[in-house]
């Protein structure tokens, strides 16, 4: 396994790409309400990235096997887990929508980052999956040090995340990340502490937990070669950073203005 291991001048540019991506994530949420599509919220992402400088990484996407991704982000609807193509289908109240959002500076960065947003007036079981998922991803960047290994990270998501009645999606993960879309390592959500890689600093990678209300299996849905769904059409929420392993501890790196404060349980966006 070959993991890159970013230098000083590779995190600053980091810094920037990731910036930059959850500010796409700011630029839109004032408009996610009942009533606006999901190709809507596309339009309005790919605006802000041509404002910035910015290309979405994920137009023209396609890893062997799949046909080329038709969008500037990925919109995953209620029980829709993650990869969901954008369309004329407008939102209504009581829906729960992920927005993933990864961006390509003119350097050749890439900053990757998502968010759950509720629409109107969710229920009480939308809105409690929406906030543990968003406090499951905090377990995970905490463990984040030199020497932790990857193991601790998905231990401690998985345990949280079971210990309050839902489901690890497994057959997606995180994943180093740099001057390409996905490098080295796989970040697994859950696992058992002390295995897999250790940590070192200078290594970037997401975590992006995908956590089901119901059970974790997952299906393909439909025919367009992307879009995952659960099994048994439960709800699904996942949130995503990209994270750097700094000589103390960890850094957040896809923060801005409008980020989402920080769990109770969480003192600093890095150590």
């Amino acid at each position: 396994m070959s993991i890159t291991i970013k230098s000083a001048e590779d995190i600053e540019g980091m810094r920037l790409a990731c910036r930059l991506a959850s500010e796409v994530l700011d630029y839109i949420t004032p408009h996610i309400k009942p009533g606006i599509t999901t190709k809507e919220i596309d339009r309005l992402g790919a605006e802000c990235m041509a404002q910035q400088g910015t290309i979405s990484a994920t137009v023209g996407y396609q890893p062997p096997g799949y046909p080329p991704y038709p969008a500037s982000l990925c919109t995953s609807v209620n029980h829709v887990v993650c990869h969901g193509i954008p369309n004329d289908k407008p939102l209504k109240k009581g829906d729960i929508v992920n927005v993933d959002v990864t961006v390509i500076t003119k350097d050749g960065w890439y900053g990757d980052n998502s968010r759950m947003f509720l629409i109107g007036e969710c229920s009480i079981a939308a809105k409690r999956l929406s906030a543990l998922t968003f406090e499951a991803m905090w377990h995970g960047i905490v463990q984040v040090k030199p020497g932790a290994h990857l193991g601790d990270i998905g231990h401690a998501i998985q345990k949280f995340a079971e210990g309050q009645g839902f489901s690890i999606v497994r057959e997606f993960c995180g994943h180093g990340i740099g001057k390409k879309f996905h490098e080295e390592p796989q970040v697994l959500h859950y696992g058992r502490p002390g295995t897999l890689e250790e940590l070192v600093p200078g290594m970037v990678f997401t975590i992006e937990p995908m956590i089901n209300a119901g059970r974790r299996e997952v299906k393909d849905f439909g025919n367009d070669g992307w879009t995952i769904v659960t099994k048994d059409h439960s709800l699904s929420a996942q949130w995503e950073h990209t994270v750097l392993v700094t000589e103390t501890g960890y850094e957040v790196m896809t923060l801005s203005a409008g980020s989402p404060p920080l769990p109770a349980f969480v003192t600093a966006t890095a150590t």
